[in-house]
């Protein structure tokens, strides 16, 4: 009788550890679901090269306006990405809220704000006394911020205050200086094809930016006695970045002449 119970009481815990095993793997397929869920409804943080148009967020109520748009990048191995910037204005109390997730070169970035902030300010004479603005930029790790998003960035402010809609066939790469001209950037042909990849029919640069010199290496040979002897060699090469990416490029000189290609 002993030995029945024992053998009862083996196969009940068998059969509790079994229904254990099985609420533990339940929970997870259910967690593993809802953890994909989430991520569809997320805004992709980097979109490069894309087939599918993104439709840049605009909102505008009495409470302000949200606004995003594309920035032109490049990653830390010279690739050409395209990031998410959003800028949402409303009332409060003349704050400036920065999220920039895991971008490099942040303190510059976080520079390229505060001095778009007092350019859209001064441009469009609109007191900011009363209101919030906060910026952020979804991106991966490995992208490089810093000032070349200047220009877009004091677009996008000048957009969320006055409440207006910038145009998301356009893209811009430049700094932003004090006084709102554009300043320059490097790694224009990337940006280009980005602006291109992702739906853009006009790229803005800075003066003297629609043309860029290219590198290319090229291995040269050269014969010593019995043996063949290689090394690398750099070239220079002068490209039409328009002819080059397949899309408009226009110099601008500042945000005041940018504004007219962005808004209607």
């Amino acid at each position: 009788m002993t030995r029945i119970k024992e053998e009862h009481v083996k196969r009940s815990l068998f059969a509790f550890i079994i229904f254990i095993i099985a609420i533990f793997i339940i929970l997870n397929a259910v967690l593993f679901s809802f953890r994909l869920s989430g991520d569809n409804i997320k805004p992709n943080k980097e979109i490069s090269f894309s087939s599918e148009r993104y439709e840049p967020l605009f909102f505008n109520d009495f409470n302000g306006t949200t606004v995003e748009m594309l920035l032109p990048a490049v990653d830390s191995n010279k690739k050409g990405v395209a990031t998410i910037l959003r800028v949402q204005a409303t009332k409060g109390d003349d704050k400036t809220l920065v999220e920039i997730g895991n971008l490099l070169f942040w303190a510059d970035t976080q520079s390229s704000i505060r001095t778009a902030r007092d350019v859209a300010e001064n441009i469009t004479g609109i007191s900011l006394d009363d209101v919030d603005l906060i910026y952020s930029v979804d991106a991966n790790a490995s992208v490089i911020g810093g000032p070349s998003a200047g220009a877009a960035i004091t677009i996008a402010t000048i957009a969320a205050i006055q409440g207006k809609r910038p145009r998301a066939d356009v893209m811009i790469s430049g700094a932003i200086n004090h006084d709102g001209t554009i300043g320059p950037v490097s790694e224009i042909l990337e940006k280009a094809n980005v602006a291109k990849a992702n739906g853009a029919v006009l790229f803005l640069v800075p003066l003297l930016h629609s043309g860029e010199i290219v590198y290319e290496t090229r291995e040269y040979c050269r014969d010593f006695g019995s043996a063949e002897f290689c090394t690398q060699e750099t070239y220079p090469r002068k490209i039409d970045v328009g002819k080059e990416s397949g899309i408009e490029v226009r110099e601008v000189q500042d945000i005041k002449e940018a504004m007219k290609y962005f808004f209607d």
